[in-house]
């Protein structure tokens, strides 16, 4: 579901906005504002999701409007609906999961019917939708991958429909990426995905305790990230990347079963991604002067994630 790279970044978003004000009572619950960004993660996928119903279903619109016709056409008629009987898609449907989130975050009202329409035209003009009606049978493999093509391949390649989700969410930028993740790798086990619950009890206590950390010893984290700036111009660091190196050291102290390689490396690529040109290699060589200096001092511990008891 929600990966721990996700999380890092929510996490990172969340002390940078409170940073940017200066004022740690500015966000009076920061936990309760970090579990709003894993609602809006599910809000996502739920609008995601919908909408490859919606556009697969709009074959009965089509038909229906095609049909009424004052002079419908022999073709009008006749016109395929294949695809909204996608068993997979009926799965989707049938999902209780998935009914009480569109209800709950009335998906609907952030649905627009023309852009639906839009790509559903474009779906009945690829040569993949033409061999997929022309199948009489309904193989389980072949339902699975016409899903996954008006995802992939309609929705997610319409500049419409991503400036769309984009004025909608404002994490788009985020959780996209992941999310078609998600949703590709849960086409053929629907009846396993829960809409409202896109992070595991372990991982929201992850998600806890490290943005708590961070809040509670920010002034300890930067003593000790501060002396290791001599090389640098301090003026010139950007506050992200102080956020992230104080995000980085707390995993590094107080995390121990998540292995030092895989914090620094997290934080290289989230800075690369989210800070400056510069960032990836400065926070690599912060981190690991710190990680060297810390574990000599004896202050890293480390416990192998695989022999630690469940």
């Amino acid at each position: 579901m929600i990966t721990r790279r996700n999380i890092r970044v929510k996490v990172m978003q969340l002390l940078y906005s409170i940073d940017s004000i200066n004022d740690t009572n500015a966000i009076k619950n920061p936990t309760a504002a970090l579990e709003k960004k894993f609602t809006q993660t599910s809000e996502l996928l739920t609008f995601l999701f919908h909408h490859i119903v919606l556009v697969a279903k709009y074959a009965e619109v089509s038909a229906k409007s095609r049909a009424s016709k004052y002079i419908p056409t022999e073709e009008d008629l006749n016109v395929n609906t294949k695809v909204s009987g996608n068993q997979i898609l009926w799965e989707i449907v049938e999902n209780s999961s998935y009914q009480n989130a569109i209800e709950s975050f009335k998906t609907d009202s952030i649905c627009d019917s023309s852009i639906v329409r839009k790509l559903f035209t474009q779906l009945i003009e690829t040569k993949e939708y033409q061999h997929y009606i022309h199948q009489e049978s309904r193989d389980r493999k072949e339902e699975l991958e016409m899903l996954s093509f008006i995802f992939n391949n309609i929705m997610l390649q319409s500049d419409l429909f991503i400036s769309t989700a984009e004025d909608y969410f404002d994490n788009w930028d985020d959780d996209a990426e992941m999310l078609q993740t998600v949703i590709n790798s849960y086409f053929n086990k629907i009846q396993s995905l829960k809409f409202h619950q896109l992070i595991d009890a372990d991982k929201l206590n992850y998600a806890k305790t490290l943005l708590n950390t961070c809040i509670e010893k920010k002034e300890f984290l930067l003593e000790c990230i501060t002396p290791k700036f001599k090389n640098w111009d301090a003026d010139r660091i950007a506050s992200i990347d102080l956020i992230i190196l104080q995000m980085g050291l707390a995993e590094l102290l107080y995390f121990e079963t998540i292995p030092t390689k895989v914090t620094i490396n997290e934080y290289i690529d989230i800075a690369k991604e989210y800070s400056t040109v510069q960032s990836g290699q400065f926070v690599n060589g912060i981190l690991d002067n710190l990680h060297k200096e810390m574990l000599t001092q004896g202050k890293i511990h480390k416990v192998d994630f695989k022999k630690v008891k469940k």
